[in-house]
């Protein structure tokens, strides 16, 4: 039970620094190019491999604390459901080029930051 309430605390909390983030950069930029979830998804890919890679290192951090981060906090964050409809909203529009730009820049980017945060757990290490 403590863990699905970590994890429902994580993603209450992921979702509304997710709303502010989002809506901020977006609000920063003007253009139908949805920046603000491409750099929440990144962002979140980013944080997700770091926490693996702290979990990794110290395995002594408990269940509740990986699964409030990881699952919770980096599952409410990031926006999956949100690109999915990004994208079918630019495909309906005819912004085939928006679309090819951003499913390609969020899947490398995406996992580059993944691997990012994950590295640099491995240098803290040293």
């Amino acid at each position: 039970m403590r863990i699905l309430l970590a994890i429902g605390a994580g993603s209450f909390l992921g979702g509304i620094v997710r709303y502010i983030v989002s809506r901020w950069i977006q609000g920063l930029l003007l253009t139908a190019f949805p920046f603000g979830t491409l750099v929440v998804n990144l962002v979140g890919s980013f944080l997700i491999g770091l926490f693996y890679g702290m979990f990794e290192r110290f395995p002594f951090l408990n269940a509740e604390l990986r699964m409030f981060l990881t699952v919770g906090f980096c599952g409410g964050f990031t926006t999956f459901s949100t690109f999915s409809n990004e994208n079918f909203q630019m495909l309906r529009d005819g912004n085939f080029l928006y679309v090819g730009i951003y499913i390609a820049s969020s899947v490398f980017l995406g996992l580059l930051a993944t691997y990012m945060g994950y590295l640099l757990t491995k240098l803290l290490q040293q």
